[in-house]
């Protein structure tokens, strides 16, 4: 078994791309504020490599606002079908302008439309409200590309510490940890854990 936590990722993640229904990339991510109130959603993964796992939001979100207070981070996989989960804890920091502008032109333009839409987190009176704003955005790029929001981007979870998680029989499960060594290079310290 390889001892690089990269490639166990690789394997598990299309593993379960393969079998789990819905959402394969759904992850939960845990992040705490200024004062060290946890607060935990889920998110879906859009992209990752040796230098992180990237998902987008509202920078004006709950989760973007303690990021900036605190740009630590756990994230969460859980994929019943295979009977796996993988735990991912690091540092996070903001993707480029190109690499949000390109991933947002990915988005379907009833998503781009939505992001400009929504003042995500925050109190909304009612639903009407929200699609009142929808219908105006729309009206306001019809017939043109709808650019990135300034306040919409993504942040990039550079790991220092894996868990990887199977599940056996009788509660015997499987953890496997592997743990920066350092900042400055690639070299992980692999250990296991009790069930």
């Amino acid at each position: 078994m390889t001892s690089d936590p990269f490639s166990i990722f690789d394997t598990w993640y299309n593993e379960a791309r393969e079998t789990e229904l819905n959402d394969s990339n759904a992850m939960t991510i845990a992040t705490a504020d200024a004062n060290g109130q946890p607060a935990a959603r889920m998110v879906l993964l859009k992209g990752y490599d040796r230098d992180g796992f990237i998902f987008y939001t509202n920078q004006e979100s709950r989760k973007a606002t303690d990021i900036a207070a605190n740009p630590k981070a756990a994230i969460l996989f859980h994929w019943k079908s295979v009977r796996r989960q993988i735990r991912i804890e690091g540092n996070l920091s903001t993707v480029s302008d190109e690499i949000a502008d390109a991933y947002f032109a990915t988005r379907s333009r009833d998503s781009q439309l939505g992001a400009w839409a929504s003042d995500q987190s925050r109190p909304l009176d009612s639903r009407a409200t929200f699609e009142a704003r929808y219908e105006e955005m729309k009206a306001r790029f019809d017939g043109q590309d709808v650019t990135r929001p300034p306040h919409w981007s993504g942040y990039r979870l550079v790991p220092k510490r894996f868990e990887f998680w199977q599940d056996r029989e009788h509660r015997l499960h499987e953890r496997r940890t592997f743990v920066r060594a350092n900042d400055s290079d690639e070299s992980w310290i692999e250990g296991m854990l009790y069930p």
